[in-house]
């Protein structure tokens, strides 16, 4: 259901201009107006789900086609050198827009983007108590 407080819902129905790469029933995937790299673009469902916990587990799957189809499109137009997608959920997470969304980003050779984290160390004990955690 769409909600009319939600601005990725104007623009994913079309409500409110945007530089569409791909439309369907769906979906829509425009241009971000901030882009990161040249080509930067965001996979926005037409629905509204605030995050990937309240997303349906059938438009979870439907964006991930959606960013095959496009990503494919921009390694062969672009000339891009990879790609990364990256889908944020909460605030600590630097997610900006209570809609889910992902960033697909072309990645060129030498583009000044830093998309890392600083990798930390376990023990054995450490992960296997973090697995009992979660899965029990």
């Amino acid at each position: 259901m769409k909600r009319d407080d939600c601005i990725f819902c104007k623009i994913a129905n079309g409500e409110i201009p945007s530089k569409t790469l791909y439309l369907d029933e769906n979906f829509r995937v425009i241009l971000d107006l901030a882009p990161a790299t040249r080509g930067h673009a965001l996979i926005l469902p037409r629905e509204h789900a605030a995050d990937l916990f309240e997303l349906p587990e059938e438009t979870a799957a439907g964006a991930l086609a959606v960013a095959k189809k496009v990503a494919v499109n921009m390694l062969e137009k672009l000339q891009c050198d990879g790609l990364n997608l990256v889908q944020n959920n909460g605030e600590a997470a630097g997610q900006t827009v209570p809609h889910f969304h992902i960033h697909m980003i072309p990645r060129y050779r030498d583009d000044g983007q830093q998309i890392n984290w600083v990798p930390g160390e376990s023990t054995e004990e450490e992960l296997e108590a973090v697995k009992k955690e979660i899965v029990g």
